[in-house]
């Protein structure tokens, strides 16, 4: 949200430096994220000013180039070049001086230096319009009337106000009521009474709705759908004049990122940036019938947007009708038909309150994301509804001319009940940990607006404002104390009290042994969004589809890790980050069959370009699928996960353990990767974590002492046909289950014709040792014998010598 500083002014009994605000506002949990000046006109034409050209020659050295001399009202006359075609003796102009730092409509801002053209200095610059910002015009320098006074300053001749700054604040989603300049004007007033002792009230909107005019239009308001709009207010006002707002409106929209679209318009934007409540402006001339109906429509209904986009409705898509169609998507979006356009001279503005879930439900399901949903969805105050449009129609009868043409309308069914919370002075200093005065409790809950009724020397009873939608609860009373206090003095005890309860069974601590274990191999951890793009799996029917999806491009559940890595890294590679080792835990999603969810965690690794840089010594190591099985390995190494097989099917290589898929390792396809846009190899894992940590489960740590014996190292060279893989060979060699056997390891492929054909040679490295004793050579040679005889009978291999 952005709040405007000069706006929020108008609010305050008396000014506050933008410092001390943005300190107040954090501190009372309105987080300042950042502040930002806007000018009527970038750089605010400082430095620039009115010179009368007092000679104007050609260039000796420069046909199109002209030598003037330049008054601007101090001591020394200026000497300036110029290239512009008008320029001539006698004119007043717009002088930027050395050291001004010119912005212009286009390009960067540039400082004005005393240079040397073709031979002549030159101490400033007469400026064109789009040179300052002022106009898109550069076929000459601006030429003033000749009243204008030499000295004067740009800005002053222009009246050019004086910059305001945009508060930009992080606003939690159960602020409603500070979702406008009043509600933040109002907290800040209460932290200035709490803090200095003397009161501070927030200094309401002038309201003065002048008497109804000749005119009478009469328009009916009837609500047929009472449980989703609980007041609905409206007045007519006619012989409008659709125009430009004035300078004042469209600047302080323009300090909160608003575009001016015209002054009735401008005007409903300023009242709900201002008290919180949205209106909308209808063009009473195009409500057929002259009644309007809230009330929903049939299913499937056909309604075209104000943008000319058409949408079906939904049953409980809420509508504001005339008696013969639909004109608006209450409190989401106008109709292309009864908005207000220049042709407009009869407005009915209306201003209600419509149940949150079902404008929130709306909004999501259309995809139709307007300010005025946004803070319907989060409660708007029920009080503010008839003040806004009061004041609404204040501003169109003074801005666009307006007359009042119908008495107010205020349809009301059922008042709504203000909330009562009983609240004790023990409970307070309970939670907030503070030792609050009764007083001062009382006077910050006065401050924002709560009504005290009943109070004891133990506890209070209160009225919650209708301004406080997510006040309902002792601990939320809490937290305002808290908030208006100041959320940066909240006490830290010395000394912590906390009861030790054995934690619930979670597999956080797995997680994060392996997370550090993958960031000491190089990786990092990634977060990405579970909700993805459908255009990622094209004829798949197992997705699982957002009911309410916030747009196009993120409308199903991930099926798979892999999309979501690959968005990570084309972003790096197209910011020159080509090296990456990444991990995510997370979740995959598919659908079985009709309301029947799947939902699998996971562990994924994405590795792509070098994992060991070039260096003086070595040359980089390219990332591959061997690479990645390594880090595979080290993971089943580490968590003790044994008895696993591993399947080499295409291109994927699959871990199983008790006939369960594991994990997969695979490269992704060309095709895959052109998706992305992205344009080098990439290798990914996928680690099924459920089933890892059953298997993880199975194996009991053991402690053994560091061996006091040493190793004994054999290497052999065993032929073999090219259709055994090394698989095999790691089965043979396990089964015997060797004592002695420590590891054994591959570290050598041999292929040649002296082999002969169909023939590979593979070197093995094997590592024996025992607790208790040293091998002697004998029982080493019985070791590698009983290797080579299992080698020959189950994979018919020769033995090289």
């Amino acid at each position: 949200m952005i709040i405007s500083y000069k706006w929020l002014l108008e609010y305050l009994p008396e000014p506050v430096s933008i410092r001390v605000l943005t300190d107040i506002l954090t501190s009372i949990g309105l987080e300042v994220e950042a502040t930002e000046t806007v000018e009527a006109i970038k750089g605010g034409l400082e430095g620039l000013v009115i010179g009368e050209v007092l000679t104007c020659e050609r260039h000796s050295n420069a046909d199109k180039l002209r030598v003037t001399t330049v008054n601007i009202g101090r001591d020394k006359v200026l000497h300036i070049v110029c290239g512009a075609s008008n320029v001539a003796a006698g004119q007043k102009v717009i002088v930027a001086i050395v050291g001004t730092t010119v912005h212009p409509l286009k390009g960067e801002p540039f400082q004005i230096k005393k240079a040397k053209i073709r031979g002549e200095e030159s101490e400033g610059m007469i400026c064109a319009e789009d040179e300052i910002g002022l106009g898109e015009s550069h076929d000459g320098i601006i030429v003033l009337p000749a009243d204008a006074v030499v000295g004067t300053t740009a800005k002053e001749y222009y009246k050019i106000p004086e910059a305001d700054v945009a508060i930009h604040i992080g606003l939690t989603p159960n602020r409603s009521d500070a979702m406008s300049h009043i509600g933040v004007a109002r907290d800040v007033c209460a932290y200035l009474t709490h803090h200095n002792e003397k009161p501070y009230v927030a200094i309401p909107p002038r309201i003065n709705l002048p008497v109804k005019g000749s005119k009478h239009i009469d328009i009916q308001v009837a609500i047929e759908a009472p449980t989703a709009c609980l007041r609905y207010t409206g007045i007519s006002i006619a012989n409008v004049k659709i125009g430009t707002s004035p300078e004042w409106l469209q600047q302080r929209l323009t300090a909160i990122g608003l575009r001016s679209i015209n002054n009735v318009v401008d005007i409903t934007n300023y009242v709900l940036h201002e008290y919180g409540q949205p209106l909308h402006a209808f063009d009473a001339d195009k409500i057929k019938g002259g009644k309007v109906q809230v009330r929903f429509l049939p299913e499937g209904t056909k309604f075209v947007t104000l943008d000319g986009k058409e949408v079906k409705l939904q049953a409980d898509d809420l509508m504001i009708c005339d008696q013969e169609e639909g004109m608006c998507i209450a409190g989401v979006f106008g109709g292309v038909d009864s908005g207000v356009t220049d042709a407009t001279t009869n407005v009915f503005l209306e201003s209600a309150y419509f149940e949150p879930k079902h404008i929130r439900r709306t909004s999501m399901h259309h995809g139709l994301r307007t300010d005025a949903a946004t803070h319907f969805e989060k409660g708007v105050d029920m009080n503010n509804v008839l003040p806004a449009l009061q004041h609404a129609a204040t501003l169109i009868t003074e801005i666009a001319g307006g007359t009042i043409a119908s008495e107010v309308i205020d349809v009301y069914p059922k008042q709504i009940e203000q909330r009562k919370v009983t609240i004790s002075y023990k409970y307070i200093q309970t939670l907030s940990g503070k030792a609050y005065a009764p007083a001062a409790i009382k006077d910050i809950l006065t401050a924002l607006g709560f009504i005290i009724t009943e109070e004891s020397v133990e506890a209070l009873t209160i009225i919650v404002p209708t301004n406080k939608t997510d006040v309902s609860l002792p601990a939320d009373i809490v937290e305002e104390i808290l908030r208006i206090d100041g959320l940066d003095n909240i006490q830290i005890p010395g000394r912590l009290h906390i009861a030790l309860t054995k934690p619930m069974p979670t597999d956080k601590e797995a997680r994060e042994r392996l997370a550090e274990l993958l960031c000491g191999m190089g990786g990092q951890e990634i977060v990405t969004n579970s909700i993805v793009n459908s255009k990622y799996y094209p004829g798949r029917n197992d997705l699982v589809h957002m009911l309410n999806s916030l747009t196009s491009e993120l409308d199903v559940m991930r099926p798979s890790m892999l999309e979501s890595g690959l968005e990570v890294i084309a972003y790096n590679c197209n910011r020159k980050s080509q090296d990456l080792s990444l991990f995510e835990f997370g979740r995959t999603y598919t659908q079985e069959a009709q309301g029947k969810y799947i939902e699998i965690p996971q562990l994924a690794i994405w590795i792509t370009g070098n994992m060991q840089p070039a260096n003086w010594n070595n040359k980089a190591q390219k990332a591959d699928v061997f690479y990645l099985k390594g880090i595979l390995q080290n993971l089943l190494h580490y968590c003790g996960i044994r008895k696993t097989s591993i399947i080499y099917e295409d291109s994927v290589m699959s871990w199983k353990w008790k006939n369960q898929l594991l994990c997969t390792v695979t490269q992704v396809s060309a095709a895959r990767l052109k998706e992305f846009d992205v344009k080098q190899d990439v290798f990914f894992a996928a680690i099924n974590w459920q089933i890892w940590q059953q298997a993880a489960a199975q194996t009991k740590v053991k402690y053994t002492e560091v061996p006091k014996f040493p190793a004994v190292q054999r290497d052999l060279a065993v032929v073999l046909d090219t259709n055994v893989s090394y698989a095999q060979v790691e089965t043979v060699t396990e089964q015997l289950k060797l004592e002695a056997l420590q590891s054994f390891d591959l570290f050598d492929i041999f292929e040649s014709e002296k082999l002969g054909a169909g023939k590979r040679s593979y070197a093995l490295s094997y590592t024996f040792q025992l607790q208790d004793r040293t091998l002697t050579d004998t029982e080493t040679e019985q070791l590698m014998q009983q290797l080579i005889n299992a080698y020959k009978t189950k994979l018919q291999a020769q033995i090289r010598e």
